[in-house]
């Protein structure tokens, strides 16, 4: 059974890790960081696929995407960027990344109130979804596996969070539509 313990967090790949740790992460080739910030744990997903597969990082501020692109220039990770093992791109993280699905894992590091419909159906059949979900008091860090089939999904409350919420853009930067 999940522990319902609430988990303070600064740096998400400790929970992304916390959910790999529970058998979600086994042969994945296709991996997307939705709301992938720095790009620190995409170019760790990036290399957890090995050369054969592929991480590909989104956030919809295009700032953040170029400033993710040059920490990894710095890092000497730029042949990662270079072979397409690891791509950062700009794109809306409700609606993931449709060109580039089916996806073995998606990982999100902000909270949406509910399940984007979209990342869900982005999964491969026995593909894995690891996000925060709920409102700001009471969240949880839920892996979601779609069956072999591709007909159902599977939903484990892990345990609980606290993360930044899952905002567009215009939320983000505080305009009005």
């Amino acid at each position: 059974m999940a522990s319902t313990a609430r988990l303070s967090i600064s740096l998400r790949a400790n929970v992304f890790r916390e959910g790999l740790s529970l058998g979600s992460f086994v042969d994945a080739r296709q991996v997307l960081d939705v709301g992938s910030g720095s790009g620190y744990l995409t170019a760790a997903m990036a290399t957890m696929v090995g050369e054969t597969g592929q991480a590909i990082g989104i956030d919809h501020v295009p700032d953040l995407v170029a400033w993710s692109v040059e920490n990894i220039h710095r890092d000497g990770k730029g042949a990662l960027l270079e072979s397409g093992q690891l791509q950062l791109q700009v794109a809306d993280g409700f609606g993931g990344l449709a060109e580039a699905a089916p996806f073995d894992c998606i990982h999100v590091g902000a909270a949406p109130v509910r399940v984007p419909p979209a990342l869900k159906e982005q999964l491969k059949p026995g593909g894995v979804l690891l996000l925060p979900v709920g409102p700001p008091l009471d969240q949880a860090f839920v892996r979601i596996t779609r069956s072999e089939d591709g007909a159902s999904y599977l939903e484990d409350r892990l345990f609980g969070v606290r993360y930044v919420p899952l905002t567009s853009l215009t939320e983000q930067l505080g305009l009005r539509q």
